[in-house]
């Protein structure tokens, strides 16, 4: 698109993403003049994919390993001419470039960052913490910076401001600010990256230049993870690579960027050419993080108030609104694990979580049964396997699981097939309730239509028969002396798919409550793959996998088309993305619908889940996702909270987050959902 013709939702600056990147430019020991070339070549390239901030390694004007050169009056004098020069190619080019350099002040040298926006020097900062053990010798040559507070330097004739106390900022681009650290700063104990964060920094830069050992590469993934995450901030790390002296080190080129604990992107290690790690962090997502969690107000006033003192340096960006795509990973499945190195073990976790829980309901209750009814369905499926493995690992025979199948005037042969099938694999106590005579005795004496013979299929029609079968379990556990597993799940619960009261919104432990229905359908998948019941189990799920969602309470059409439940609130794989970046971040929708349109727009492109079948992976186009999110955001924000409100206790499973109004999620039943809509009106093209 041309950038006159692109609509503001298109790019990615709308929604508070800034584009970050790491550079390994080609570097030469001492040859300045080659190196600062490297800079400006990585600095062009990154301004043409519309990266915003560049971070380059430690001393890369310079080179690292130098020893005692770094004294060498000649050297220094070059870094400052050619220093002049990346200033006067920086004028015409969109990235904000954090070099590193050693600069002279007062009769000292110090091993500094420098900022520079369009031709200008915003700042120096030094180093904090210089290593003096093993390879290391760097107080041989440099000053520390960790007192150098309010002062100032002398740069090719300009006064800029110099110390470890700031951060950069831009004055147009809400949450482009950020601050810097050091190789060294992050490995010290008390890192001064902290209080950057502390005083409002979004990202914080690490230039380095950590020579690389067997095993160092994990442990610089570890501090940029931990970093990111313990300062609730995107992290951004580069090393030096090829090109530096190897008289007694090697150098592998590192750089990585992480938000949140999340690994966005790393480069390829060891590479002999140049390279550029780009990706975008999302500073929305940083900040309501920050609101969100109290700790980290706690832990800003505990020092100090940083945002009191520290010295924020502005700065216009200036970026051209355009449509530059986006440059980041987004699960379309944010609730279903995607580390395959770690699937079985979160899979384990997730179903074990479940199973746990119910272990312990029932013996700190000692029912003499567990009562369920069994549809045939996803969410009454996983809810068995959970009762199943949970009386297995109790020692109680199979037969204390009470399920009842119970047919009404949709229900078919199919689905009441693999119910039967279900509960007989299982060896649990199985029964059949029809409760067709029932519905239509309560139908006749409220006076409904239906009851005369009229094909009226309406939300009451629906609830007699839910509300009945709910109505049966909880009398049967009355009379066999048990209590009734809830199997809605809380996709269910976020749209207020489920019947209020006598239905299926009530139980006495909803295990699948804190389960979206995208994870249930992997999780069921998983026990399949890992054999956790036998084969003949195995075979029926995978028939129940294969089942389309359906509440069939109404009967199938004249051609034979059964009541699709994805087809009336929406494909539940868009409904758990909506839910997702909505609970946990707190995200307004024309920005959930920006990260949806990416995800889902191109089947071809992106990750999928591990092993996701080849004929279920959609694409979606953008009024469709916009269509399906003001559905979400109508029931979710302003029809379904009475019925979270009054639901029943079950774990939390995920950190996506849970529907209980005892955690996750507290909200009045009575709000209306005007000001969320109004934002996807406002800020989605037409």
């Amino acid at each position: 698109m041309a950038s006159g013709d692109t609509h503001p939702f298109f790019d990615l600056h709308t929604h508070g993403f800034v584009r970050v990147a790491t550079a390994t430019p080609k570097v030469r020991t001492a040859d300045i003049a080659y190196n600062a070339q490297g800079i400006i070549e990585q600095a062009e390239k990154a301004h043409d994919q519309g990266v915003d901030l560049l971070l380059y390694p430690e001393l890369s004007l310079s080179s690292y390993a130098l020893d005692d050169l770094h004294l060498q009056t000649a050297l220094l004098e070059a870094v400052e001419r050619h220093l002049a020069e990346i200033l006067k190619r920086s004028r015409t080019l969109t990235p904000v470039l954090v070099i590193g350099a050693p600069l002279r002040r007062n009769g000292r040298i110090y091993n500094c960052a420098i900022t520079i926006a369009k031709g200008r020097i915003l700042g120096v900062v030094p180093k904090s913490y210089l290593p003096n053990y093993r390879e290391f010798y760097e107080k041989r040559w440099f000053s520390h910076g960790r007192d150098c507070v309010g002062l100032e330097i002398d740069v090719l004739g300009e006064t800029v401001p110099f110390g470890t106390d700031i951060v950069f900022e831009a004055e147009d681009f809400a949450g482009f600010t950020f601050g810097i650290e050091i190789c060294e700063d992050f490995w010290s104990p008390n890192p001064p990256g902290t209080l950057a964060a502390l005083a409002g920094a979004t990202i914080l830069l690490n230039l380095s230049a950590s020579n690389i050992t067997i095993g160092k590469s994990d442990e610089r993934h570890m501090l940029t993870r931990a970093s990111s995450s313990r300062y609730v901030c995107a992290y951004a790390y580069s090393a030096s690579g090829y090109g530096e002296s190897t008289t007694d080190l090697s150098w592998d080129g590192q750089g990585m960027i992480y938000e949140l604990g999340d690994l966005l992107i790393e480069s390829v290690r060891f590479d002999h050419e140049p390279e550029l790690c780009v990706t975008d962090v999302d500073t929305r997502r940083i900040l309501a993080e920050r609101m969100r969690m109290q700790t980290w107000g706690d832990a800003a006033d505990a020092a100090g108030r940083p945002e009191d003192w520290y010295r924020k340096i502005g700065f216009e960006h200036g970026a051209a609104q355009k449509d530059n795509g986006l440059a980041r990973p987004i699960r379309r499945f944010p609730f279903v694990p995607n580390r395959r190195e770690k699937l079985d073990e979160d899979c384990y976790e997730a179903f074990n979580i479940q199973v746990d829980a119910l272990m312990r309901r029932i013996e700190a209750t000692r029912p003499k049964c567990l009562v369920i009814g069994i549809s045939g369905g996803l969410d009454s499926t996983h809810a068995l396997l959970v009762a199943a493995k949970a009386m297995d690992r109790l020692g109680r025979p199979r037969t204390d699981i009470r399920g009842y199948t119970m047919p009404g005037f949709a229900t078919s042969d199919g689905t009441k097939s693999n119910a039967w099938k279900l509960m007989k694999a299982f060896g649990i106590t199985a029964e059949e309730i029809d409760i067709k005579p029932t519905a239509l005795m309560m139908l006749e004496n409220i006076g409904h239509a239906f009851a005369d013979g009229h094909p009226v299929y309406d939300t009451t029609f629906e609830n007699v028969q839910a509300g009945l079968r709910t109505d049966y379990l909880f009398r049967l556990a009355g009379q066999h002396g048990g209590w009734v597993i809830g199997t809605g799940d809380l996709s269910e619960l976020a749209l207020g798919w489920c019947t209020y009261g006598v239905g299926d919104q009530m139980s006495h432990y909803g295990v699948n409550s804190g389960v979206p229905k995208t994870l249930i359908q992997y999780l069921i998948r998983w026990t399949t793959t890992t054999h956790q019941f036998d084969d003949h189990v195995d075979g029926v799920l995978l028939d129940i996998l294969d089942t389309e969602i359906s509440p069939e309470l109404v009967p199938a059409g004249e051609d034979g088309t059964i009541q699709s439940t994805q087809s009336i609130i929406g494909p539940y794989e868009l409904n758990d993305f909506f839910l997702h970046h909505v609970i946990r971040w707190g995200q307004s929708p024309s920005h959930v619908a920006f990260l949806a349109w990416h995800a889902w727009k191109d089947a071809e492109a992106g990750q999928w889940p591990i092993d996701f079948p080849e004929d279920a992976r959609n694409a979606y186009d953008l009024p469709t996702i916009a269509k399906w999110l003001e559905n979400f955001v109508k029931r979710f924000f302003g029809f379904s909270q009475f019925k979270r409100s009054a639901m029943p206790n079950g774990p939390k499973v995920s950190a996506g987050g849970a529907l209980s109004p005892r955690g996750d999620w507290r909200a009045p039943s009575d709000a209306v959902a005007d000001l969320w809509l109004e934002d996807l009106r406002r800020n989605l093209p037409d």
